[in-house]
């Protein structure tokens, strides 16, 4: 039985895949975020909105970090905090395409210990708790057994695999894409593609519930240096990530230095 945290992300995750099907592949209401962040639509705003109501009111006591709405200090002093992306992959939203997710956590001293990422449009419910293992539609899911990069299946931005960023030599991996961070690291901890990695900046709301995911189905999830992820941080942008099954993380680490 999921524990009460994850039950209620499971509970706003499908809640938001209905409010996602509504407008996907409708022409919703669009328009870019200042700074360059990218675009948004009217559904993530009210995605974002009724997770908040529902998971609050809930879990009143916890602090709240999402992508959509205006962050401040409060949730630093909070004992947990929700992490949440209304939409991750809005641009694939918008251009119809199936593979956007939702992504809900629940972090606490640092650490997420509840975490979903939906994608409704596929049916895919990715889930896990700290100390439970990693589950896709209820069933148990690991990384695959890969141990060396050549033939490695890496998902990663082109850029990612560019010479500046491999002082020991680009691995030998063939490179795969999806938009969505969340669905990447998902993915990963499926077993369908062997390691994901990115070297920019991750915003806690992307990765956080995958994070979670992939570490439970066996995966060695690091910064972009081999740090140990820590959430909830005063400024939510985590220095890039590398995600991959211990022999093969560690065959990858060996390039960055």
């Amino acid at each position: 039985m999921p524990g009460r945290d994850l039950s209620l992300l499971i509970d706003a995750a499908q809640e938001a895949g209905s409010i996602a099907a509504h407008y996907w592949d409708r022409s919703p209401r669009k328009w870019d975020k200042p700074g360059g962040q990218g675009p948004v639509t009217e559904a993530d705003i009210e995605i974002d909105r009724m997770l908040r109501r529902m998971l609050t009111a809930a879990r009143p006591d916890y602090g709240w970090l999402s992508e959509e709405t205006e962050d401040g200090t409060a949730r630093l002093q909070r004992a947990a905090t929700f992490i949440v992306d209304p939409i991750d992959g809005t641009r694939s939203f918008i251009d119809g395409d199936r593979t956007f997710a939702h992504s809900l956590a629940v972090a606490d001293g640092g650490q997420v210990r509840a975490g979903v990422v939906f994608l409704p449009m596929l049916d895919r419910l990715y889930v896990a708790e700290r100390g439970e293992g990693a589950t896709l539609n209820g069933a148990p899911i690991a990384v695959s057994t890969q141990a060396g990069e050549t033939a490695a299946t890496l998902l990663a931005s082109r850029h990612a695999l560019g010479p500046e960023n491999w002082p020991g030599g680009v691995p030998p991996v063939r490179r795969h894409f999806r938009p969505s961070l969340a669905y990447r690291l998902s993915l990963v901890a499926q077993g369908r593609f062997d390691a994901m990695l990115g070297f920019h900046g991750c915003w806690e709301w992307d990765i956080a519930a995958g994070s979670l995911i992939a570490s439970e189905a066996g995966a060695r999830v690091t910064d972009r240096d081999g740090r140990p992820l820590r959430f909830n941080n005063r400024e939510p942008l985590l220095p890039g990530i590398i995600v991959a099954p211990p022999g093969l993380h560690a065959a990858l680490m060996a390039r960055r230095t």
